[in-house]
């Protein structure tokens, strides 16, 4: 059955994205639930824990039943590599576990091989059309109980035509990021059609940016890790713009749905290293729910997002997200930086 939302909108192809990200944020509430997040280290150093594992094996599965998405491929952040480890056993375990957990009776039983294989299955090249994922995104937040998504977008032609982020720990309005709600929300939206929100089982209600005019406090938000953007550089910026409000710090492509429903007035992410370039998973469902609710998006140097380029934002750099005037003068005042620097 297709979901009816507030405004009689509704998408077959957007259920099924919305249905594999509820699907997940019950695994990830599962994990959490536990006392012992423990997991291995990527790389680049940053933790992977269970939930990662088990939310992108819940998404892949339940994706690969649903008509409408079962044959798109999938690129997602991570794969079973390490997991697969004769030392991992345990860990093995617990990714079932939350899988089995999070996809109920109703699915039938998932042995560890198909467990490993969904995981797997996540790592498709991008193509004309495929969808992303970020089974945790903010994991950090995640570790802290705090703060992370689950983030899963549409791309076709180098461009995102729809997107759903779950925030399991975001509560219905705005304030103390810090604390993890009981419900928690999520957001979703389809190119052209705008954004909606949902918390647990209420009707799904459209949400629109705050409205901005001169004169008003720029309520700004950010990544709680200084080693995700400049936050120095971001003040620095938004001071030239005047008068800036107290910014929201909080973990993942939440800060976008704290954009969309009005929460901040723009998200600032700004580029820590010279060539640092954004992956695809990190932006995509986050970036069309803001924009179909108003925001404008780009890069630091005003240029649309483009995600063509496989599984980086190779032809940008940073992230401008929000009130398309307070974005268009970031714009120039980032100019403006680098041309003095």
């Amino acid at each position: 059955m297709t979901q009816q939302h507030a405004d009689g909108f509704s998408s077959p192809m957007l259920e099924a994205l919305q249905n594999a990200v509820r699907g997940a944020a019950r695994a990830t509430k599962f994990v959490h639930a536990s006392t012992a997040l423990s997991g291995l280290e990527k790389n680049d150093r940053s933790p992977v824990t269970v939930a990662d594992w088990a939310s992108q094996a819940v998404v892949a599965l339940l994706l690969a039943r649903d008509a409408s998405t079962a044959n798109i491929p999938l690129v997602g952040e991570e794969d079973a590599t390490e997991l697969r480890a004769p030392s991992h056993a345990m860990l093995r375990e617990r990714v079932l576990e939350a899988v089995t957990h999070a996809i109920g009776n109703g699915f039938g039983v998932v042995t560890l091989e198909q467990c490993l294989d969904a995981i797997d299955s996540g790592r498709a090249q991008p193509s004309k059309r495929f969808l992303t994922l970020d089974p945790v995104d903010g994991t950090k937040g995640f570790l802290r109980r705090e703060q992370y998504a689950i983030s899963l977008g549409l791309i076709e032609d180098g461009r995102v035509t729809a997107g759903v982020v779950g925030c399991p720990n975001l509560a219905r309005g705005e304030g103390n990021y810090d604390t993890a709600d009981a419900v928690g929300c999520q957001a979703f939206a389809a190119l052209g059609c705008g954004a909606f929100l949902q918390c647990g089982d209420d009707v799904a209600q459209p949400i629109r940016m705050r409205e901005w005019s001169e004169g008003m406090d720029i309520r700004a938000c950010e990544s709680v890790e200084s080693g995700h953007s400049k936050q120095d550089l971001s003040a620095a910026l938004l001071a030239q713009l005047g008068a800036v409000g107290a910014p929201a710090r909080l973990d993942s492509q939440a800060k976008y749905v704290v954009v969309a429903r009005g929460g901040a007035d723009v998200y600032l992410r700004l580029p820590t290293i010279k060539d640092y370039r954004e992956c695809i998973w990190d932006h995509a469902a986050g970036t069309l729910i803001a924009s179909e609710a108003g925001a404008l998006i780009t890069d630091v140097d005003g240029r649309v997002l483009d995600f063509s380029q496989g599984r980086k934002l190779s032809a940008n750099r940073g992230i401008f997200a929000g009130n398309p005037r307070i974005v268009a003068r970031l714009i120039d005042a980032f100019a403006r930086v680098n041309h003095n620097a």
